[in-house]
């Protein structure tokens, strides 16, 4: 089996709340999506997505995603796509870094694999564990009680872990606003719940400090992403005896193993796009689980597809290291793909059926904007 065309699709995903704060003023209205198609001399279709939450949130943006992607077509038309290791050598030889371009084409070439061989992404990942994964909500930043409500209608879904966005300003509130947040999406907590609380890279550990000695001293959350450098997250880390996780700052192999060797945090967000894909999302999740580290299965942001490949991997996640993983449906308009997986019982399971299990829709995707044969 051989990939004999890459053909290249581009649709925008606006944010369901209409407009998403973060931390530093950084504000999203929707979201540019990247979907790549590996067809093969087989007949065989493999989809792949690529969605960066904009320009300001990690250094890649969907511009960047698409002109990446124009550089990959000649590493990987006539390879066979189930060689995972080789085709992303063939990628790394042909274009250094820009893993968000990467990604569509190794998430595709799974989906290949599996439907080739008849058995699931999850399987080939090595095996499901048939535990049903927790969803993660994602709450943006707002009033404290709008953001209880919010996370009240998530849990009304099934929803059994809730992301809560910090980093008020001074001017807006500070550490005590962000106390506030924290303490009010805490309140109505049930069993079995699990609360993080991130920043995105957004506090200053001064800012950090004084918003944890706010919160009540029995408040139980894992704090993501506080602070913008390594220094920082260090020197808060050394500071706190509140649960630490690595998201925007945990980008490869090598960040994985110097988050162990330092004793940085622990666990880390796994987003599937911004570490190049299932491949090398793979490899990070056994140096994690090798370390103990906690993990969390996301993505930036996508649709169905995204939403898929996040399943896959974070089925093959033990679940006494698993926290969670995001159904980024909830947060954009999504709609580009069959898959319906229910929630049930609080947890949801990665399809059965071949490959990743999803169908993209053509008429909602429209023309390919680059086609590579």
């Amino acid at each position: 089996m051989k990939i004999r065309q890459v053909d290249v699709f581009a649709r925008n995903l606006p944010f369901l709340g209409g407009v998403y704060r973060l931390s530093g003023g950084r504000t999203y209205e929707g979201f540019d999506a990247t979907f790549v198609r590996l067809t093969t001399d087989t007949g065989l279709e493999g989809w792949g997505e690529s969605t960066p939450f904009g320009s300001t949130y990690v250094a890649s943006h969907a511009a960047g995603v698409r002109a990446g992607l124009a550089e990959l077509p000649e590493a990987v038309l006539g390879r066979d796509p189930r060689h995972v290791d080789r085709i992303n050598d063939a990628m790394d030889e042909r274009l250094v870094g820009h893993l968000d371009a990467k990604t569509p084409i190794d998430v595709a070439c799974w989906d290949l694999f599996g439907q080739a061989v008849g058995m699931p992404v999850c399987d080939l990942l090595g095996g499901r564990t048939w535990d049903p994964m927790p969803l993660v909500s994602s709450i943006h930043m707002g009033d404290p009680e709008d953001m209880r409500t919010r996370v009240t209608e998530y849990r009304a879904r099934g929803f059994m872990a809730h992301s809560v966005k910090v980093g008020a300003t001074e001017a807006e509130g500070g550490p005590a606003l962000d106390a506030a947040r924290i303490a009010a999406c805490l309140c109505d907590r049930e069993t079995g719940e699990y609360l993080i609380v991130d920043a995105n890279g957004g506090l200053t550990v001064e800012h950090a400090l004084r918003m944890l000695r706010l919160v009540p001293g029995d408040a139980d959350f894992m704090l993501e992403a506080p602070c913008a450098t390594w220094r920082e997250c260090v020197s808060l880390r050394r500071r706190t005896n509140i649960p630490i996780a690595m998201d925007e700052l945990a980008l490869g192999d090598e960040t994985i193993a110097q988050i162990i060797a330092d004793d940085a945090a622990d666990g880390i967000s796994l987003k599937i796009s911004k570490t190049g894909g299932l491949t090398r999302g793979r490899r990070q999740r056994d140096i994690c689980l090798a370390a103990g580290l906690s993990l969390s299965v996301q993505d930036t942001v996508g649709s169905e597809v995204a939403y898929a490949a996040i399943l896959h991997m974070g089925q093959s996640v033990p679940s006494r290291l698993l926290n969670c993983v995001l159904d980024c449906r909830y947060v954009d308009t999504g709609g580009l793909a069959d898959f319906d997986v229910p929630v049930i019982d609080g947890g949801v399971l990665a399809p059965d059926a071949p490959g990743l299990g999803v169908t993209p829709r053509l008429d909602v995707l429209g023309d390919p904007i680059a086609t590579y044969s």
